[in-house]
C-alpha cells in the first residue's frame, strides 16, 4: 500500500514540476468545497461471492454520499480531503444458500442451515496531494491519497450444523466496526457554471488489505470457509456541486 501511495505521489509532484513555469502566467485554481453523491462499486475479493474464497465479501454496487475538498496551497498545488459513507449491501438469499452447500459439503453434515443479517455500511476519510491542469471552464483535478477506513457495520452469519443425532453445533461470523488503512487514487472532471460553483464528475479507486472479522464456535480446524479478514477495494463514481472560494 505504501509503495502504491509513494507512486501517485511522486506522479503528481512530477506533474506539478513540469508545469510551474507554464503556470505564471495562468488562471489559478480556486479551493472549494463539495457535496457528492453516487454508486460504491465492489472489486475483487470484496465483490467475489465465492464460499472456497476466505476473504470474499459478497459486497454489493450501491450508493455513497460525501464531502470532497481541495485547499490549494501553491498555484494549482493543493491538498484534498474526502470523507464518504457507503453501503455495499447484504448477503441476498442465493448467497446464503451458497454458504449453506459449501458449509454442508466442508462439514460432511446432514443439514447445516445460515442465517445473514445486517449490511456493509463503512465511512472513509482520505487525504492527499492533488494538482488541477485547468482549461477554459473546464479543471481536471488528479489526487493520490491515503486515510483511514472505518466499518461501522459487517453482516453477521449465523451458521447451524445438524446431524443425524439430532445435535447441533453453531458457528457465528460477527458484525465488525474495525477500521483499517487505506490508499486512493482518483481524477475527476469539474465544469464551471459560475465563478462561484462548478459541476463535476469524479472515479476514485479505493483499496485496503482489509478489516478484522471475528467468530465465535467451533475452534477452526482448517475444514471450510473461515473469515479473519475482509480486504476492501472499490470503485466510486460519484457526481457533485462545489462551491469555490
Amino acid at each position: 500500500m505504501k509503495k502504491n501511495f509513494t507512486i501517485l505521489s511522486a506522479l503528481l509532484i512530477t506533474l506539478f514540476s513540469l508545469n510551474v513555469k507554464a503556470q505564471d502566467d495562468a488562471p489559478q485554481a480556486k479551493s472549494y468545497m463539495a457535496i457528492i453523491g453516487g454508486y460504491s462499486i465492489p472489486q475483487g475479493s470484496f465483490a467475489q461471492g465465492n464460499y472456497s474464497n476466505n476473504s470474499a465479501g459478497f459486497a454489493k454496487k450501491s450508493g455513497t454520499l460525501g464531502f470532497d475538498f481541495g485547499i490549494y496551497l501553491y498555484k494549482n498545488l493543493g491538498l484534498g480531503i474526502t470523507f464518504t459513507y457507503q453501503d455495499n449491501g447484504e448477503y441476498n438469499s442465493t448467497d446464503v444458500q451458497n454458504l449453506a452447500n459449501g458449509y454442508n459439503a466442508s462439514f460432511v453434515k446432514d443439514e447445516t442451515n445460515v442465517t445473514a443479517v445486517g449490511r456493509y455500511q463503512s465511512v472513509n476519510f482520505l487525504i492527499g496531494p492533488q494538482y488541477t491542469f485547468l482549461y477554459k471552464k473546464f479543471a481536471l483535478d488528479l489526487r493520490a491519497s491515503a486515510g483511514l477506513i472505518k466499518s461501522i457495520s459487517t453482516p453477521t452469519l449465523g451458521v447451524v450444523f445438524d446431524n443425524s443425532n439430532n445435535s447441533a453445533t453453531y458457528l457465528n461470523q460477527l458484525n465488525s466496526g474495525a477500521n483499517a488503512w487505506g490508499y486512493s487514487g482518483s481524477a475527476g472532471v469539474r465544469y464551471a457554471l459560475t465563478d462561484s460553483w462548478d459541476i463535476g464528475f469524479k472515479c476514485s479507486y479505493i483499496n485496503s488489505s482489509g478489516i478484522k472479522i471475528e467468530n465465535s464456535g467451533p475452534t477452526y480446524t482448517g475444514v471450510g470457509r473461515y473469515q479473519t479478514k475482509l480486504p476492501i477495494t472499490e470503485l466510486q463514481t460519484t457526481l457533485g456541486i462545489t462551491l469555490k472560494f
